[in-house]
């Protein structure tokens, strides 16, 4: 195939034996097992990169030639091995130790034993696979960064971050990495017992950044070609990026020569969230005899009785400070593990922040950045380092209630996408807090624009986009969503405004996934009076019939510019909707048109406004259209013909129909729907709870119900 750029056949256990001539500019048989003879003639292109690395190829003498010459790396057997063409070693004299600065300069580390210099690794390379000898050890590379361009760093990786901690930072603020595998030899070693002394910290993928901290490097490490390190993840391992781990093993040198291998096995990210940055990575290497002890670093056995005089007159200490605090641990940690369970049983999975990320974003939760308070906790408004605006809620951790909220609002939204869904960006669990990260609406609630103190003057074409906007949101989760369900809490104060005034509805701790088979709540009920749809407050039938009730008041805010719970209980207090009801068989229905308009408003669309909320809101559950008929009407493709003016309890029927068919409506919950009475009891006394029904209906034992609606 004269025309072929690029063969890619790595990692697939390919056996066999071939010739290796012709090959594309890019060719990567790495990680099988080809067997064949490597003749230096074969590989002709000096501009191809080739990696025949971890297969059983065969060499010929002069095969150095062939790898000086072009970007290409070697390695004859999968696990073992120095470089085939690599001269024999000539020792004058032997080691006992060996430091090595991975990627960085030569650093001299003082301690109470005296100092200790790391030795430089950072000559850059322009071949994308490098081996470099120097007196004593050797470093191989092989593998390319295919998806990375740039060939004279990409082994080497450096951080600006501020370090912080009692370590060598000067170790830790370079590293080298390899896209494949990574092998450190070290030569002319004194035969004997050794401590090796691994140092690795995560620079790349970091916290602070708000994506690039999804990334995840795996990848083994292999000492003296056996598995020391399987599937290691220097961040998972620290619990945090920036943070130095420091690995330590014994091992026997008996032939003069270590072999430290880092192999990255095709686990963790590649290409998402930051090109090129894969593999394994090592920060630096110590590696000391034990006839050094303790100046190596070793285990020190020669030095106990400071150990035990250290330990004795620090262990009363210890003990009273343990005893002051195990109490308070304790709670907190049977706190958190119940937080964790509740989140693995649902099997919750979001961005998990720190509690270090979201107090510098809230600047430490100052009281200039809280936007407003729940029944649940505050929201701040916040910035992350990469310029991200947020709003961060704090929730209370010593509710229960709070706990639950918590966990039931990231399992109910963390999956799903929609324009008029507050969008979740994750979570954070720590320093006993519970903390949810939402995208930062810059017009807050619908209910500070409508009814607060600094109110919006929204216009006409405003109204109505923010409406149409909740329907459709509430549109999603109850038809739209694979996973359907109510919300329970539909309110002004839970309908956020962005820039544009889009609307988005939020707050899905009291959400419910929609069951036919389970619509009955028998525990406690739970939202927001005046809101809450009747059947669900008195007798606790929950169906997404209810959100369609506590819509239709919305709507009705919207349009009169009044809170409907606003002075709840005083004389004077009437429902948004009896007052329509009244104005409506006084045939006044403009006046409940909400003054700031000026009569600057469609009459048409505000009648057609009127009346979704009207239905909506009909006391009967079953007359009550779906959200997606909701919108429809509201977008006029769907014509309300009338609506019953009959205020009492399940007595304002309506009728309507599509503009194409006047005759039809969808839904089977209302489709035949009859004058045909029968009689049930109602077994209540709230009468303030509803102001829509009537005190002569509420105080009456019975009442008349549409049979066809039962």
């Amino acid at each position: 195939m004269t025309t072929l750029k690029t063969l890619d056949l790595s990692f697939n256990k390919l056996t066999g034996e071939i010739q290796l001539q012709n090959l594309p500019k890019k060719t990567y048989l790495t990680g099988n097992l080809l067997s064949g003879n490597i003749e230096s003639g074969a590989l002709s292109n000096s501009k191809s990169y080739i990696d025949l690395s971890y297969n059983n190829f065969s060499w010929s003498s002069n095969c150095q030639e062939s790898i000086n010459k072009y970007r290409s790396s070697y390695l004859k057997n999968n696990l073992t091995g120095l470089l085939p063409c690599a001269a024999p070693i000539q020792c004058s004299k032997y080691q006992r130790s060996l430091h090595i600065n991975c990627g960085g300069e030569n650093v001299t580390i003082t301690n109470s034993f005296g100092k200790t210099t790391y030795q430089t690794d950072n000559s850059r390379q322009t071949t994308a696979a490098s081996n470099q000898h120097f007196e004593y050890w050797g470093v191989s590379n092989t593998g390319d960064f295919t998806d990375d361009n740039n060939d004279l760093d990409e082994y080497f990786i450096s951080t600006n971050s501020i370090l912080s901690g009692d370590y060598p930072h000067d170790l830790y603020k370079t590293a080298r990495r390899s896209a494949l595998s990574l092998v450190y030899y070290a030569f002319c070693l004194k035969n004997g017992p050794y401590n090796l002394t691994l140092h690795f910290m995560e620079i790349r993928f970091l916290d602070k950044e708000l994506y690039t901290h999804l990334g995840r490097r795996i990848f083994d490490v292999y000492v003296q070609g056996e598995l020391f390190l399987r599937d290691f993840n220097i961040k998972e391992d620290a619990n945090d990026t920036l943070k130095p781990v420091v690995k330590s093993m014994n091992v026997n040198v008996t032939d003069h020569m270590l072999e430290i291998r880092f192999y990255w096995a095709g686990k963790g990210t590649t290409l998402i969230p930051e090109r090129g940055n894969y593999g394994p990575l090592i920060s630096a290497i110590s590696l000391c005899h034990h006839s050094l002890e303790p100046h190596c670093g070793a285990e020190i056995k020669h030095h106990m009785d400071y150990l035990l005089i250290w330990g004795a007159s620090g262990a009363l200490v210890a003990i009273i400070l343990l005893a002051l605090g195990i109490y308070a641990r304790r709670k907190w940690k049977r706190a958190n593990e119940k937080r964790e369970r509740d989140m693995r049983a649902q099997g919750l999975q979001t961005v998990c922040f720190t509690w270090r990320q979201l107090q510098a974003a809230t600047n430490n939760f100052n009281e200039a950045n809280k936007l407003g308070e729940g029944g649940f906790g505050s929201v701040y408004k916040g910035e992350l380092s990469d310029g991200t605006i947020i709003a961060v809620k704090q929730l209370s951790s010593k509710s229960s209630q709070g706990n639950r909220e918590f966990v039931n609002e990231i399992g109910m939204i963390s999956g799903l996408n929609h324009p008029n869904l507050v969008k979740l960006y994750g979570c954070c669990v720590d320093k006993d807090q519970l903390l949810l990260v939402y995208e930062y609406m810059e017009n807050n609630s619908l209910a500070l624009a409508l009814f607060g103190k600094n109110f919006l003057k929204l216009d006409w074409g405003a109204r109505q986009k923010i409406c149409l906007g909740i329907a459709r949101g509430l549109e999603f989760l109850h038809e739209g969503s694979t996973i359907r369900m109510v919300h329970r809490d539909i309110k002004t104060t839970n309908v956020l405004l962005d820039a544009d005034l889009n609307a988005k509805i939020s707050d899905f701790g009291l959400a419910r996934l929609h069951e036919t088979e389970h619509s009955h709540i028998s525990t406690k009920i739970a939202g927001t009076i005046g809101y809450m749809a009747p059947e669900y407050a008195l007798w606790g039938q929950l169906t997404e019939k209810a959100d369609v009730y506590s819509f239709g008041v919305v709507a009705m805010e919207i349009v009169t510019g009044k809170s409907n719970t606003k002075q709840k209980g005083s004389v004077d207090h009437v429902s948004l909707i009896n007052w329509a009801l009244t104005l409506q068989q006084t045939g006044d229905i403009m006046e409940i048109i909400d003054p700031i308009l000026e009569g600057e408003f469609n009459r048409n669309e505000a009648v057609r406004m009127i009346k979704v909320a009207l239905i909506c809101t009909n006391s009967s559950p079953s007359l009550r259209p779906a959200m997606s008929d909701a919108v429809k009407m509201l977008e006029g493709e769907i014509e309300i013909k009338q609506v019953m003016s009959d205020p009492g309890l399940y007595g304002h029927n309506w009728s309507f129909s599509k503009l194409s068919d006047l005759d039809k409506y969808g839904s089977s919950s209302t489709s035949g729907v009859t004058t045909d009475q029968t009689t049930t009891t109602i077994k209540s006394s709230v009468s303030d709870l509803y102001p829509l029904y009537p005190q002569s209906v509420i105080q009456t034992p019975t009442v008349e119900l549409p049979s066809s609606s039962q």
